[in-house]
């Protein structure tokens, strides 16, 4: 299993508030390939009559709103604090990486394994927490490991959990 892919996905959803406020589409990656426009085209389709066809309305804040606050609070409702059972995974080149909350559990487990965290140079996501101030407490436990709030229910569905804290590797997952 590869999971990088996911991981990236995921972080970048933490900045999509910011990348929506920009009128114009980014290319991310584009392997050539032939438009499908023909295909459209050649269905002749003409517009229904009296029926518009739905705009997509994104919200964007204020300028100078988008910051980390404005993604607050996470909540992912597929997981929640509990025991993870230690599981061997092959996911070559994946950067090790944590999942924790706003939970004594949580806290406990990142001030018992912050030496350990910090020497394999993997970055915690916070995947439940409700506001900046508790981000900003979580952090102070252990200021030297990076913090991000990141909806974990696709992390949770993809690696089979349920709940966390727990550290995640290139070889495995393990409380």
């Amino acid at each position: 299993m590869n999971a990088l892919p996911v991981l990236v996905a995921c972080l970048s959803l933490a900045w999509l508030p910011m990348i929506a406020q920009t009128d114009t589409l980014i290319v991310v990656d584009d392997r050539g390939g032939a438009s499908a426009l023909p295909y459209y085209e050649a269905l002749n389709l003409q517009p229904r009559a009296g029926v518009s066809a739905p705009r997509l309305e994104i919200p964007h804040p204020p300028a100078g709103v988008v910051n980390e606050a404005s993604m607050l609070p996470v909540r992912s409702s597929r997981l929640s604090p509990g025991e993870v059972a230690r599981r061997v995974i092959e996911a070559p080149g994946l950067p090790p990486f944590f999942l924790v909350g706003d939970d004594q559990r949580s806290h406990a487990w990142l001030q018992q394994r912050a030496p350990r965290l910090r020497e394999l140079g993997a970055v915690g996501l916070v995947v439940n927490i409700s506001s900046a101030e508790s981000l900003d407490a979580l952090r102070a436990l252990v200021p030297e490991l990076p913090l991000s709030p990141v909806a974990g229910d696709d992390l949770a569905e993809r690696f089979g959990l349920r709940h966390y804290p727990v550290l995640i590797t290139a070889s495995g997952l393990e409380q």
